[in-house]
């Protein structure tokens, strides 16, 4: 019952952090109609202040649990957004990289509002019994993968619109304070890159998970099946751009596997006897 009264709470502090993105988009869009000409340090501490909510809310809910949390929908999707605003705020360090907050807050706001969605936290009743600190290591090393491959996106969108702008020589490509194509191609190549070493990483601690758990074979379970997938997806992505395939194809491949993940992760969550048992 504590558990549950628990996870009421940090609901509370995840539904500030998601009014928090919802204030940046709109400043995002803002920043749109500008043309990026206009330094975006306000985006950035809105983005600053949903995280350190979105943080508090995790941690709450993590010690309540005493395990990583990501035992169901709600708590995934929670895992995936912080990955991908505190990738930004890392970036976002750097002025030149700032306006990535303007692509990632809409995706943030989306992903929050969709979580806050009652059927996806269900009470579990006394706190799960996971059991294997090898699963929330493997569960935390994919998450932050995906957060990486949804900044990746958009650095990747970034690069598609200044691209546009310059091929039909918009005025606002030339005053828009938005990093040059060949470093935002750069940027997004490393994300993709970092992402699938997290990803590979988190693949390869599949070996030292239980074989069976309450009747259920974790190792066949949809999500890791899911996973491999979406590595195999990533790894020929990246053979592409080092055989030269980059520039306006990897970002239209970058965005487009992250927006697979984006429509197909939580219906594979669902399918998972482990995340819904």
């Amino acid at each position: 019952m504590s558990w549950f009264v628990g996870q009421n709470a940090d609901r509370h502090f995840f539904l500030l952090a998601v009014v928090l993105y919802g204030l940046s988009t709109v400043y995002s869009v803002f920043l749109w109609r500008k043309g990026f000409r206009r330094d975006n340090g306000i985006n950035y501490f809105l983005l600053l202040g949903a995280f350190a909510l979105h943080t508090t809310s995790m941690a709450r809910r993590g010690f309540s649990l005493q395990h990583c949390p990501v035992n169901n929908l709600y708590e995934a999707t929670l895992f995936i957004a912080w990955t991908i605003v505190a990738s930004y705020l890392i970036l976002g360090a750097l002025p030149k990289l700032r306006f990535l907050g303007a692509f990632a807050s809409p995706v943030l706001f989306v992903m929050g509002v969709f979580a806050l969605m009652p059927a996806l936290d269900p009470p579990h009743g006394p706190a799960p019994d996971f059991g294997n600190a090898w699963g929330s290591l493997h569960a935390a090393l994919i998450f932050l993968a995906f957060g990486a491959f949804g900044l990746g996106s958009a650095a990747s969108l970034m690069f598609l619109t200044q691209e546009h702008d310059l091929k039909f020589h918009k005025l606002r490509a030339i005053l828009s304070l938005l990093p040059p194509i060949q470093r935002l191609e750069k940027v997004a190549g490393g994300l993709v890159l970092t992402g699938f070493v997290l990803l590979t990483a988190g693949l390869s601690l599949v070996p030292f998970l239980p074989e069976q758990k309450q009747g259920v074979n974790l190792k066949a379970d949809p999500i890791i099946l899911w996973s491999v997938f979406v590595w195999l997806v990533y790894g020929v992505l990246l053979v592409l751009r080092w055989r030269g395939q980059g520039g306006r194809r990897f970002a239209w491949a970058a965005l487009g596997s992250f927006t697979f993940i984006l429509l197909t992760f939580w219906g594979i969550l669902l399918l998972s006897p482990i995340h819904n048992s």
